[in-house]
């Protein structure tokens, strides 16, 4: 899958509290949840973050608890895709379960600047700085993990394959 955007640039250890902090969990609605993404790290990020941008960030992103509210709420406000030097586990699976894509590109995170326009290949791991044209290979995920964020999560993913089986044995 491709992707291309403006980067949000954030730091290391930027936990699950920070990404949608807790007085805000009343809800599991991504577009409701949007509205306060990262806004401990800075306030106007869910004001100015666009449909199709990018966060990327240093290592061990989504650390802390393990509320699935940190990815539906990233997702929620139209981020395309995260790349990080590394993610939380949890927040990592999280991620796939919901269908954002996530990807680690330790060099691309350690060269580019906020603002800067990627065009990310999750499927063959690569990122792109359009700025300086430079590429980076990125971790790709196996086959079954590109169809689940495919599909748009875990869930659609099964759907998916449980339709298909349905209709072998029908046949």
């Amino acid at each position: 899958m491709q992707y291309q955007g403006k980067t949000w640039k954030f730091g290391d250890d930027i936990d699950t509290d920070v990404i949608i902090p807790a007085r805000y969990l009343l809800t599991s609605d991504g577009e409701e949840l949007a509205q306060y993404v990262m806004e401990d790290l800075d306030p106007s990020f869910p004001s100015k973050v666009q449909a199709g941008d990018i966060i990327v960030a240093g290592k061990n992103f989504g650390c802390g608890s393990s509320r699935e509210h940190a990815p539906i709420a990233i997702q929620g406000a139209g981020v395309s895709c995260v790349i990080a030097k590394s993610y939380a586990r949890i927040f990592y699976r999280n991620a796939i379960n919901i269908g954002l894509p996530i990807i680690e590109c330790p060099e691309a995170v350690d060269d580019l600047e906020e603002g800067d326009e990627l065009e990310v290949d999750t499927t063959e791991g690569v990122v792109v700085n359009t700025r300086t044209g430079k590429s980076y290979d990125a971790t790709q995920h196996s086959p079954y993990v590109q169809q689940i964020i495919q599909a748009g999560g875990l869930m659609a993913a099964v759907g998916e394959r449980v339709k298909a089986q349905a209709g072998e044995s029908a046949g």
